[in-house]
């Protein structure tokens, strides 16, 4: 019986004329989406490297750049201003932040029980995030004035001394926390609601048939729930509230008789990149400016990492 010899089958080469598959098919895709990584290019990572770079030379701002390598670092490091900068960012930071988030998180709670005109609610709370921050601290300015300011018209009402807001070290620091919360609590209350609504409503069903009370509801149920965003909002709030500078800036240039960029009297109301701009646009020392510049860095991702692990330990 003959064997028939049985051929493998034939595998198909690929044509000659076959596209090639990569970057050049999808190079139309690549130039469209071009513009923003350029942008980024010569606005967010040249200028990142660059104060880098400057941070290592003494500038004007006019002449040549002269090498100074970390020479402004060690500087930086036992420089009493730029630590005295960094306590009166943390104090004012720590006075409006919890403040802020508890007023933040009562009003979604409000907000997201409420029955009647929720988007007018929401708006109306919104509206403080989107003012401008120069008119905010105009009219604080003149709320927590000495002698005519509407506080201290209150206090005297209900029999109390009169409180020299802008001219000593706490009250600044109030003042200035007082102006970041009714800022941003509006802004937090939207993202809190909107945590709240992702929080399925027959947990709490349930925890009303288990006879659980509203207070028992909030730490049992909401309150673990809302980890992730109180996560978020808390490392959002470290991030813009170690970078305050239009609140004092504005504050006590218009309501103080000291230096326009001194921070009040005793640099108490001073913070860290009030003090960067003071060195830099005020001193002409773009050099050092730009150390201060990376110096406030370190703190505030410091800061964000110490929140983030803080909260994270809590809800393991």
């Amino acid at each position: 019986m003959a064997v028939l010899e049985q051929t493998p089958p034939a595998v198909a080469q690929p044509s000659p004329t076959q596209p090639k598959k990569g970057w050049r098919k999808y190079w139309h895709l690549y130039a469209a989406i071009s513009p923003f990584y350029l942008i980024f290019l010569g606005f967010g990572l040249f200028p990142v490297g660059f104060s880098l770079y400057l941070s290592l030379h003494r500038w004007d701002g006019l002449g040549s750049m002269e090498w100074a390598g970390l020479s402004q670092y060690q500087y930086l490091l036992s420089d009493s201003d730029f630590w005295n900068s960094i306590g009166n960012t943390i104090i004012i930071w720590a006075l409006a932040t919890f403040p802020m988030i508890f007023l933040a998180m009562v009003t979604a709670v409000m907000l997201n029980s409420a029955v009647r005109f929720k988007g007018l609610y929401r708006v109306a709370y919104f509206l403080p995030n989107v003012t401008s921050v120069v008119a905010i601290a105009i009219v604080f300015g003149s709320i927590f004035s000495t002698n005519s300011g509407l506080v201290n018209a209150v206090f005297n009402a209900v029999g109390l001394d009169q409180v020299a807001w802008l001219n000593t070290p706490w009250g600044i620091k109030v003042t200035i926390a007082a102006l970041m919360t009714w800022q941003w609590t509006g802004y937090n209350a939207i993202i809190f609601l909107a945590g709240l609504q992702t929080i399925p409503s027959d947990l709490y069903e349930a925890a009303r048939m288990d006879g659980a009370g509203p207070v028992q509801t909030f730490f049992r149920i909401t309150l673990p729930l809302l980890r992730p965003t109180l996560l978020f909002v808390l490392v959002v709030s470290t991030v813009t509230g170690l970078q305050s500078f239009s609140e004092p800036q504005v504050l006590l240039q218009t309501s103080s008789n000291d230096s326009t960029f001194a921070g009040g009297p005793g640099h108490s109301g001073q913070t860290m990149v009030l003090y960067f701009f003071q060195q830099t646009f005020d001193n002409n020392d773009f050099g050092y400016g730009a150390a201060v510049a990376w110096g406030i860095f370190l703190v505030v991702v410091l800061f964000s990492i110490i929140n983030w692990r803080l909260v994270q330990r809590r809800g393991e």
